[in-house]
């Protein structure tokens, strides 16, 4: 690797090395992360033995290693209860895996409606009438919604990034006027503007469609689709 990356560690280091003296002896410390932060550095020993800390993973029997998930690290294998006689219960989803679901289950609609928007009369021909100065160039405004629909549906319950909303608004709502002959520039490049943020949130989330689960190191499109969500 030729460039340092920001890597959100969860779980646990083991630190040692050895005194040396008549009787060498090792010394050994787990430091716990979660979430990429420090909760506490402990001897190992220590933790080997405190009931209440989940112990490591080097600690557990091989057909248990991996048994952890990202929020919940692994537990001790001194149950209480037989593990058969557990009711445990489904976590609920966070709201980024809850994005990736809807990612996930209208990524077909998502992809056919990236289409229209990558085609002839769909991106090529509005382009052209902005500069054509023809009043065709409204009617994609209509487009624009019908994306930001699409995209708002994906979070119902989370309001959509207030920069993008403000370049939405700017650039939607517009009715052909003869006088906007005049000020072409001003009244319809920020319907351009608009169609283009839309357009790549919308491809963004077409190319990010089939993530299984929040990924570790953040693809930039995927991390602007988060700022979309309110989710960075």
């Amino acid at each position: 690797m030729d460039r340092d990356i920001e890597w959100p560690l969860h779980g646990d280091i083991r630190m040692y090395t050895s005194v040396k003296s008549e009787d060498p002896s090792w010394i050994e410390y787990v430091v716990r992360f979660t979430h990429g932060v420090v909760e506490w550095i402990r001897p190992l020993e220590e933790v080997r033995q405190d009931p209440t800390v989940a112990k490591p993973v080097w600690d557990l029997p091989p057909e248990l290693w991996g048994s952890g998930t990202q929020d919940e690290p692994v537990a001790s294998t001194e149950a209480e209860t037989p593990p058969q006689t557990k009711v445990e219960e489904r976590p609920a989803l966070s709201a980024e895996e809850a994005l990736l679901q809807s990612l996930r289950r209208e990524g077909g609609t998502l992809k056919s409606l990236l289409t229209e928007c990558s085609e002839h009369w769909g991106y090529e021909d509005p382009v052209y009438r902005f500069y054509h100065q023809s009043f065709k160039v409204y009617g994609l405004q209509e487009r624009t919604q019908v994306i930001v629909e699409k995209l708002q549906a994906l979070a119902p319950d989370r309001p959509l990034n207030p920069w993008f909303v403000e370049i939405i608004e700017a650039g939607t709502g517009k009715k052909f006027k003869p006088e906007d002959n005049g000020r072409w520039m001003e009244v319809t490049r920020p319907m351009l503007e608009a169609f283009f943020h839309a357009r790549f949130f919308l491809e963004m989330a077409v190319r990010y469609r089939d993530l299984e689960e929040p990924p570790q190191v953040l693809p930039s499109g995927y991390a602007a689709l988060l700022h979309l969500f309110g989710l960075r």
